[in-house]
Order: structure tokens, then sequence, then C-alpha cells
């Protein structure tokens, strides 16, 4: 028998036995699959580059500039910047307006959700408060918030806190309400506390939801800080479209567009490492 694998082997030009060529040829297509989901975003960003560059030679440079023009465009901003003002500092200001804003709504939203979740009291205290508020757009918070506190950067972050606060309470609240019941019967039977219950089983078993919340409140920040941006600001991507929309010069508009998209994406990919620490045991994809 293994004289004929031997045989077989050799007889298809390789000097190994049947079942290792068996095994390569059962493993290769799924490698092969791995590889081709790593180049399909790629793939895609190659294709909705030249499908840019066909439609902007059928339509006007001011409606669709060529991705040429928006490269040139940005290697301008790069250099002597838009309005007086770096790109850089754009991005940076909008960064740290994200980060704060956003970093509070966790900071604040997290435990809130918690509390709602473990108490009947605090749940039916705050969540009237918070049904009110969710439905409201961000954009009305604004002459408020300015009227308050002025144009500067607390009425920005607190506009970004305000928008992505419920989302962030509402997904906690969630998480920590489908923490299976047989798990907490476990830990109390093996002796633990309610504070051993609480670190031990539910803050694990709410994380992957608070984590989804988070997720989606980033996108939701992005949102509020463009629109205060817009409306009341000096700096920053929002007002750097703003700006370019008045002077239409759109290839500056599509950079900030770009911009935005590619900030926000870093900042998804940062909230799934630090899940993916966190949350270990769950499927990431």
């Amino acid at each position: 028998m293994e004289d004929g694998e031997r045989r077989i082997g050799k007889e298809r030009g390789a000097e190994v036995p049947l079942e290792d060529e068996i095994s390569l040829i059962t493993v290769s297509p799924g490698r092969w699959k791995k590889s081709m989901l790593r180049l399909t975003p790629f793939a895609v960003i190659a294709l909705m580059l030249v499908a840019w560059s066909v439609l902007s030679r059928h339509m006007s440079p001011i409606a669709i500039p060529s991705p040429q023009a928006v490269l040139t465009k940005l290697k301008m901003l790069l250099s002597i910047g838009y309005a007086g003002q770096s790109f850089a500092a754009d991005v940076w200001i909008s960064v740290v307006r994200i980060a704060i804003g956003f970093l509070a709504a966790v900071v604040i939203g997290v435990p809130v959700g918690m509390l709602m979740a473990l108490s009947d009291f605090v749940f039916h205290a705050i969540d009237p408060i918070l049904q009110f508020v969710r439905p409201v757009p961000p954009l009305a918070y604004i002459p408020l918030l300015v009227v308050w506190f002025g144009i500067g950067e607390s009425s920005k972050v607190i506009l970004i806190m305000l928008g992505t606060l419920p989302v962030i309470i509402i997904n906690t609240v969630a998480g920590v309400r489908v923490t299976p019941v047989e798990r907490v019967r476990v830990a109390q039977c093996l002796g633990a506390n309610r504070l051993q219950t609480f670190w031990y089983v539910t803050l694990p078993s709410a994380l992957p939801m608070v984590f989804t919340g988070m997720r989606v409140g980033i996108g939701i920040a992005w949102t509020c800080l463009v629109a205060a941006e817009m409306i009341a600001a000096s700096a920053g991507l929002g007002w750097l479209i703003q700006n370019a929309g008045q002077e239409l010069q759109t290839a500056i508009i599509f950079i900030g567009i770009i911009a935005i998209g590619i900030l926000g994406y870093l900042m998804e990919l940062t909230i799934r490492a630090v899940e993916k620490v966190l949350v270990p045991w769950r499927n990431h994809g």
C-alpha cells in the first residue's frame, strides 16, 4: 500500500505521500478564500475609483471633480491650507472634539445604563427623560447650546455627548438584561456576592452590547460634530466643507468627506481592537 501511494505521488511529480497531497488539496481552497477576502476591499476601492473617474468625464467638474483634480487640491491643502487654516489643524481639531465628546458619552452612558438595568427605581426615573430626548435631532440643540455655552469647544463637545449618549445607554441596558439567568444562578451557588456576580458575570455578558452601542455611537458622534462645525465653528472638517460649498470648491468638499470617512473607519477599527482585548470570547468576524 505504501509503495502504491509513493508511486501515485511520483506520477504527480511530487515526492510526498498520498495523504499529504490530499491534505494540500483540501486546505488550499480555504487559504485561497481568505486571500480573496483580504483583497476584496482593495478591489472594491479600485472599482469605485474607476467609476468615479469615468463619471467625472461625462459631468461638469463643478458637480463631480475627477480624482486627479481632488488629488491636486489635496496637495494644495497640505501645503498652504484653506482660508487661513491648515488642513492638518482642521483634522486634528475635529478628532479632538470627537474624542472628548464620545469618551464623555461612554464614561457617563455605561454606568447609567448599568444602573438602569439593575435598579427598577433608576430605570423608571431616567427612562422617560431618555425617551423624550432620544427622538430630538441633534441639530435642534445647537441654537440653545450656542446661547448657553457660546461657539467655543464646550458647545460642540456637549452636542456630541448628547447625540451619542442615548444609544450607549440603551445598548448597555440591553446588554445587562440579556445576561443568562443560569450564569447568575451558578455564580450565586458558588458563593459569589452581588459585587462579584456583577463583575464576573453581568459585566462580561453586557460588554458585547456595550461595544455595539459604541460602534453605532461613533457614527452619530461624527454626524453631530459636522453639523455643529457647519453652523458654529471657525475650524474643523465640517467648517471646511461648509466654506468650500459656499465657494463651489467641490474638490475640497470631496476631500473633507473622504477625510471624515477615513477617520470614522479608523475609530471604528480602534473600538474593534479594544473589544477584541476586553471581549476575546466574542466572534468578531
